[in-house]
């Protein structure tokens, strides 16, 4: 039986593991799924639920393991789907800010109150604007949100929105164009780590290959904390290869080098922080059902990941 691993770009974990072979050396029957090349359906208005796309495809053998960020193992929970987490990453507050460009009259949280706010619907950025929100006492309805896709950068330079949540290597081209002013610190406000998942019954009935799997992306993201530019220079040729934007070979050493690699077990406090999200989601109506993320949380899985070697310690 194969083992079905989904990839794209925004893991970049997943992603430099499907171009080094080294997850074959383990398993050699592996089949890697790109999640850009699966009917993607239609995506709801930020205002009317999350995407499901990840969660419909891990559920209808569209692939058995995947990495994602923060909101969509949540919304796999809402839609009554049983995930187990299986792993995340040490937070990666330099990846990603809710930001205004430096001349805007939106000074703090509090005033975007009816302006439109451009985000990734569906992603981490979903649920970093609604702990802004709930930051300043406001919520989803206080806000018009858009889901800026593959054009939220030039969505936010043309001023086609008022606020953004952007993430590098695109924030880059962005940087280099106009200034820009942070409305609240990623650090303090959300850890924005990525998390890998699965579906319940392969993580209790197939361990030997979740251990593979693990011990893949562990020596992997080794490679690349070693090797920034090398692994940079995947994301390039696989950017132009699908005519993308996201070309510049600094940008993404810069995104690669301040961004955490290795595989951590799931935390007491991951788990609280996923939790509130969750609330959060639901509160705001885009979650049918609330979600339970403790419940996805396996002790046998956990222990699978070993904590990373301490670096002072070498």
């Amino acid at each position: 039986m194969s083992t079905k691993v989904g990839y794209f770009p925004h893991n970049n974990s997943l992603f430099v593991l499907r171009h080094r072979g080294i997850l074959e050396r383990r398993l050699p029957d592996v089949e890697w799924v790109d999640l850009r090349d699966l009917p993607q359906g239609q995506r709801p208005a930020p205002t009317e639920g999350l995407p499901t796309v990840h969660a419909d495809r891990l559920f209808d053998g569209g692939y058995d393991f995947i990495g994602t960020g923060f909101t969509p193992p949540i919304t796999a929970q809402g839609q009554g789907h049983d995930v187990v987490y299986v792993a995340i990453s040490g937070p990666r507050h330099e990846n990603g800010r809710l930001l205004v460009k430096a001349d805007s009259d939106i000074k703090e949280i509090a005033d975007l109150r009816g302006r439109t706010v451009g985000i990734a619907h569906g992603s981490w950025q979903t649920t970093l604007l609604l702990f802004a929100l709930e930051r300043a006492g406001l919520g989803w309805g206080d806000i018009i949100p858009v889901d800026t896709g593959v054009n939220a950068a030039e969505e936010f330079l043309s001023g086609a929105v008022d606020a953004w949540v952007g993430a590098y290597p695109g924030l880059s081209a962005v940087e280099a164009q106009v200034s820009t002013r942070d409305l609240v610190a990623t650090d303090g406000l959300f850890s924005h780590r990525s998390l890998w998942f699965t579906r319940r019954d392969f993580a209790e009935n197939r361990s030997e290959e979740l251990a593979a799997i693990i011990a893949a992306l562990q020596e992997s993201d080794a490679w690349i904390r070693d090797n920034p530019r090398e692994a940079a220079a995947l994301f390039v040729a696989d950017a132009r290869q699908r005519g993308g934007l996201d070309t510049d070979l600094d940008a993404w050493e810069h995104a690669l080098r301040t961004r955490p690699f290795g595989l951590l077990p799931v935390t007491g406090e991951f788990v609280a922080e996923q939790q509130r999200a969750a609330d959060l989601l639901f509160a705001s109506g885009l979650l049918s059902r609330e979600a339970d993320v403790a419940s996805a949380v396996l002790a046998d899985v956990n222990a699978l990941v070993p904590p990373l070697p301490d670096p002072d310690a070498r």
